[in-house]
């Protein structure tokens, strides 16, 4: 049975090499100790694992931001989607999302937003089965290069 919970320092490494899945890079382990750190107990940041007993499947970060417009309503960027190739097809990934959606229903968010790579054309399929739809034109600059 699969478990949705908060995902803890000490399975930072599973995160690790399920991030290197998506990227095809590893992840700098003292960074994301760091990082972790410091958005473990920040009420604005849920980062959410899927458990198949100590099995991590996969994950998704959720960051709710406060808005100043109209009735002043937060909304959530969702981040970081990543269902292990293993689980893909077994709910994993509509588990995590519903279980962050439902946190920002409780935040009283207006929105969750996401941008996906234009050639992930499976991972549209699949947030369009969730209702997410592209009435937005989403657009990314880099800032690291």
């Amino acid at each position: 049975m699969i478990e949705i919970r908060g995902i803890q320092t000490p399975e930072l490494p599973l995160l690790g090499a399920l991030y290197e899945e998506l990227l095809d890079k590893p992840s700098d382990p003292a960074a994301m100790a760091e990082t972790f750190a410091a958005i473990e107990h920040d009420p604005n940041y849920y980062l959410l694992g899927a458990y198949d007993g100590e099995r991590l499947l996969g994950s998704v970060m959720g960051v709710v931001c406060r808005d100043l417009i109209a009735d002043c309503r937060p909304f959530m960027v969702v981040e970081n989607v990543i269902v292990s190739a293993a689980a893909r097809g077994k709910r994993v990934g509509r588990l995590l999302m519903e279980e962050l959606e439902r946190t920002g229903r409780e935040l009283r968010c207006g929105y969750a937003l996401l941008v996906s790579s234009g050639y992930r054309k499976e991972a549209h399929a699949f947030y369009e089965s969730l209702g997410y739809d592209e009435d937005v034109r989403g657009f990314r600059k880099r800032l690291d290069r």
